[in-house]
């Protein structure tokens, strides 16, 4: 596929890092505003240029950051459908002084020759955890500061990481609000949450936000058996599988459906887009019925991890000595891969972090999935594009814009690069966010000067333009 050049147009500057990048029409207003979440709690907006604030929460998520590379803050920002007369808005973020030790001691991996590793249980999880995730509705009183109304999740997570980005999102098409979580974090999903039907991690998970699940002390959880049947009756899943994701993006196929975009970030080799327009909604009081009877719920769309990292099964690469060009992979879950070999959905795209094709990239982590639906860009109308965070071996550090198609067929699909003429000059700029306004008509781009949370203010939000 074709190189593609593109403008970027500075919109803010001097910000915090930039997790969440979407479009509002603020209640008594008539036109769209650009609301940027940053990962230590500020929401921000653009109005005429200038920017203002929206809600701070740094305080509910101080602590959090001690310093370094993290992927634990505010996470997730959506509004309702109705926001412009309603008010509502949704926020999935990391609770500040809820830090516990971890699940496990140190970094894991799985070694096939050791059955011990690949059968692994979190036990004692009230006390061998990580932090607490929460999902909140909030309410933009008329003429007043944003309040909290309640919260629909307190999520226990095991490791620091995976725990999604862009993690809230409203289908079109059902007007239920879409929670991506990742696996819980750590490497190779050391306890199998993902493709456990009752475990909370590792899925994608509609929250119908108009049923009430008030309650006076929402519970900590890590699986939906522990939850109130009132909260389980408003949940539903529809896809498990899912290692770490940044977020799910709809684009218009004809009046009534959708076609959804979701991206899976890889373990060490591969980063995937999935796509899909039809799937099943299974109800949560349904999954935990059916896993108190003994019996494995069926029908989910499922990603395919850990068995499989985007097209390929899992690897572990062992390093050959004095020649790399020979390092040996080593299927980590021989089993697993091939239980869900014909389970799985195949990726629309996949790309990998050791690609010698000439008009490829080396990438390092997907960031961002979105469909542009505007006409102003010649060559990417109707196409997705996707974001990575880095690619290798560039001084000073770059990220990578690459678009691909639609595809009807179940072929893995090519993909091409974006290339911005833009001038980041001597500073890293490393692609965080990707978003969209409304109607897809415009894409937004978050980039930030450093690896590290807490290098304040190093971060910028773009529109690419022609």
């Amino acid at each position: 596929m074709e190189r593609i050049s593109v403008g970027l147009r500075q919109i803010v500057n001097n910000i915090n890092l930039p997790t969440v990048l979407k479009t509002a029409i603020l209640p008594g207003e008539s036109v769209e505003r650009l609301f940027i979440a940053t990962q230590v709690g500020e929401i921000l907006y653009i109005r005429d240029g200038v920017v203002e604030s929206f809600l701070d929460i740094t305080h509910r998520i101080s602590g959090i950051f001690t310093g370094g590379y993290d992927e634990r803050g505010l996470l997730g920002l959506a509004f309702h459908p109705e926001f412009n007369t309603n008010g509502l808005f949704y926020l999935h973020y990391s609770v500040a002084g809820t830090q516990g030790p971890g699940a496990l001691p140190g970094p894991f991996v799985p070694d096939p020759c050791n059955p011990e590793t690949l059968n692994m249980e979190w036990v004692n999880r009230n006390l061998q955890y990580d932090h607490i995730d929460t999902v909140e509705e909030w309410i933009l009183e008329p003429h007043g500061q944003p309040q909290q109304l309640r919260t629909l999740l307190n999520l226990r997570r095991p490791f620091s990481n995976h725990n999604g980005v862009n993690s809230l999102n409203f289908s079109p098409e059902t007007g239920k609000l879409v929670l991506t979580t990742g696996d819980g974090g750590s490497g190779y999903d050391p306890f199998n949450l993902a493709q456990n039907n009752i475990e909370i991690a590792g899925k994608i998970i509609e929250i119908d936000v108009e049923k009430d699940t008030f309650t006076n002390s929402s519970p900590i959880v890590s699986r939906f058996d522990e939850l109130p049947t009132s909260i389980q009756d408003s949940l539903s899943i529809i896809v498990k599988g899912v290692r770490n994701i940044p977020g799910i993006s709809f684009q218009k196929q004809d009046n009534e459906r959708y076609i959804k975009y979701v991206g899976n970030v890889g373990q060490n080799l591969i980063e995937s887009i999935f796509t899909f327009v039809e799937y099943n909604s299974i109800p949560v009081t349904q999954i935990v019925e059916d896993y108190n009877r003994g019996n494995e719920t069926e029908g989910f769309i499922n990603l395919g991890w850990r068995g499989w990292e985007g097209d390929l099964p899992t690897l572990i690469t062992r390093v050959c000595p004095g020649s790399s060009d020979n390092n040996e992979k080593v299927i980590a879950y021989y089993n697993e891969a091939v239980a869900t070999s014909t389970l799985r959905q195949l990726p629309l795209v996949s790309y990998y972090h050791d690609d010698p094709r000439v008009d490829k990239f080396r990438g390092t982590a997907l960031t961002g999935v979105q469909p542009y639906m505007g006409n102003e860009i010649a060559g990417l109308s109707g196409k997705i594009i996707f974001s990575d965070f880095v690619q290798q071996n560039t001084s000073p550090p770059r990220g990578v814009l690459a678009y691909t198609d639609i595809m009807s067929s179940c072929k893995l699909n090519d993909f091409g690069i974006i290339e911005p003429s833009y001038d980041f000059g001597s500073r890293p700029a490393f692609y965080v966010s990707l978003g969209t306004n409304r109607n897809s008509s415009r894409v937004f781009l978050g980039v930030y000067a450093s690896l590290n949370v807490t290098d304040f203010n190093q971060g910028s939000v773009f529109e690419i333009v022609p």
